[in-house]
Order: C-alpha cells, then sequence, then structure tokens
C-alpha cells in the first residue's frame, strides 16, 4: 500500500508530538496568553560611521560598518546606498553578504535618495528607474525593506540653508505643493508595483521636502494605497510636536531610526526622550528595527556604543 507524501507528514507529525507528549506526562506544558514582553532588536545605519564625513576621519567601507557594527554588538545593519559607492558592483555586493553572514548581522534596510517634486517628466522618469534600481539592488542583497524620499523643490542654497530653515523651503515660480504631491503620488503608484515584484517594502521617510511632515508622508502613503509603501520614523526629522508627529507615523512604520547627538549635533542637536518614544511604539505594536542613526560630533567609537547601550537600555 503507498501511503501519499500528506498522510506521511501528518502521521510523523502526529507521533511526534504524541511522543513528546508521553515523554512528558510528569510536566504540565503551560502555553502563555496574550502577547509578552516586547524587545526591539537594535541595528545601526552604516551612516552612523560616516556621516558624510562631516566630521572628518576615514571613511569606512560597506565591509568596515559592517565589522564595526558586530565589535560594537548591534543585532544587524542598515545600509546607507550612497555610502556603497562603487560597492554596487556585483563582486562588492557579495562581499557585502559574505561580512554580514560572517559577522552575524542581518542587512535590514537599505536607505536610499531620490526626488519627485520636479516639473519636468524626464527627470521624474529618470528617478523612477534610479529607485527601481535601487529595489533591485535590495532584493540582491537580501533587504526587506528600503527608505524612500518625497525630495525637496531645490529652492534652498545648500543643504545646510534648507537645515538652517527647517526643512521648509517655498515651491519653485509658478508651482504649488499640490502640483508636487500629485507628480509624487504618481510616481510611488508605479513604484509600489515594482517593489511588489522584489518583495521589498518601501518606507516613506520624513525626511524633508513634501515629507517633512506627518501629515505629508501619510498623505502620499494613503493615497497610494499599497502594502509595498509604508512609513520610515526618523526621530530627528520632526522638529515641531515631534512626539505627535512620532505617533501618526508609527501605526505603519517598517523601519523607525534613531537619532543620537553625542557631542552636539552636526546641523542641530535634539532633545528626544526615547523613553517616551518607546511607550508610543509600543502602542502601535511596532516590532521591527530600531535604527540607530549617530548624528553627533564624538568620534563614532565612543558616540555609537554610548547610544547604543541608551537604546538598549529603553527597548528592552
Amino acid at each position: 500500500m503507498q501511503i501519499d507524501r500528506r498522510t506521511f507528514i501528518a502521521g510523523s507529525v502526529l507521533a511526534g508530538v504524541n511522543g513528546c507528549t508521553s515523554h512528558a506526562s510528569r510536566e504540565k506544558i503551560v502555553v502563555p496568553s496574550g502577547p509578552g514582553p516586547m524587545r526591539n532588536p537594535i541595528g545601526v545605519s552604516s551612516y552612523s560611521y560616516w556621516r558624510f564625513n562631516k566630521t572628518g576621519g576615514k571613511k569606512l567601507t560597506m565591509v568596515e560598518c559592517i565589522e564595526q557594527a558586530s565589535f560594537h554588538g548591534f543585532d544587524g545593519v542598515e545600509v546607507l546606498e550612497v555610502q556603497m559607492g562603487q560597492g554596487t558592483r556585483l563582486a562588492d555586493r557579495r562581499a557585502i553578504k559574505r561580512a554580514a553572514l560572517i559577522e552575524g548581522l542581518p542587512l535590514y534596510g537599505l536607505s536610499t535618495h531620490q526626488g519627485f517634486v520636479s516639473p519636468d517628466k524626464d527627470k521624474r522618469q529618470k528617478n523612477i528607474e534610479r529607485t527601481t534600481n535601487s529595489l533591485e539592488l535590495a532584493y540582491d542583497l537580501g533587504i526587506p525593506t528600503m527608505r524612500v524620499n518625497t525630495g525637496t523643490w531645490g529652492t534652498s542654497k545648500s543643504f545646510d540653508a534648507l537645515m538652517a530653515n527647517k526643512g521648509i523651503e517655498s515651491p519653485l515660480e509658478g508651482y504649488t505643493d499640490e502640483q508636487g504631491f500629485e507628480w509624487v503620488i504618481d510616481a510611488y503608484a508605479k513604484l509600489a508595483k515594482e517593489a511588489e515584484k522584489r518583495g521589498v517594502v518601501m518606507g516613506l521617510e520624513n525626511h524633508w521636502g513634501l515629507g517633512r511632515t506627518a501629515a505629508g508622508v501619510m498623505r502620499v502613503v494613503n493615497a497610494v494605497n499599497s502594502p509595498w509603501l509604508r512609513t520610515t520614523m526618523d526621530t530627528g526629522n520632526s522638529l515641531e510636536d515631534q512626539y505627535s508627529e512620532y505617533a501618526k507615523l508609527a501605526p505603519d512604520a517598517v523601519l523607525v531610526q534613531a537619532k543620537t547627538y553625542y557631542g552636539g549635533g552636526i546641523w542641530y542637536t535634539l532633545d528626544i526622550d526615547y523613553e517616551r518614544v518607546a511607550k508610543i511604539l509600543r502602542q502601535a505594536n511596532y516590532k521591527g528595527f530600531i535604527s540607530l542613526e549617530f548624528e553627533g560630533k564624538d568620534d563614532p567609537a565612543v558616540g555609537v556604543p554610548k547610544s547604543l547601550a541608551m537604546l538598549r537600555k529603553v527597548f528592552s
């Protein structure tokens, strides 16, 4: 008599269960009811070791960042795409994946840059193609979520000037923010389909431009209405009513970037109550990574482990 595969597996599982039951009959197995205590894994963005080289020092390669993250005791690494440089080449990508395996750290996030706030249709299309390439890179590296932006109007003289103005800038002459939102929503409606093909969830960050506020981010996310476009919550990019802003982003968050400023901030310093942040995230049932973005003037060898100790205490 032949036994089909499903019957065989079901019988084997039942036998295993019965065996366990008879073996452990002296002790009653207690199954917990309800959720247990929440512990978020703590990772680090490679940005923390680089910060666009604003404070000097050596520019670490991505492999070196992974090794540093392992040395400091993090649970994973977020990759800043622009920091990879030529690391997007196939051989370098393989080296990055190998380093993550050897160090026992998952690559949980890819942080990218793009902009769709432009009346130039060709420019917007190039950014769609660029972001699609980034999605492919995330897929190849085995990264499940990718940070994305709305982009800015580009009317500020420089990024430093944009920061001095708290991320606020005027639209191009003759255009409005309403038109900008239409362009951004159209772009992400197309990109959500590309993200789904690769199984990579995009997280739209509160990162200046039209995404400077939670309202701006959620306007895009709700309009696209796709499970492949959610939010990335950055604790350092909400400069007014920050806890109210966090609460609006947290329910849809697929990644939380946690800024710290030991030694004083490069552009500014925020006083962030991480106990309060943790409470907001628990209420939103956020179980994902807390990704450190160290943005202080201290040497990363000092500021990064100090930040990790603080985040471990709060989110454990």
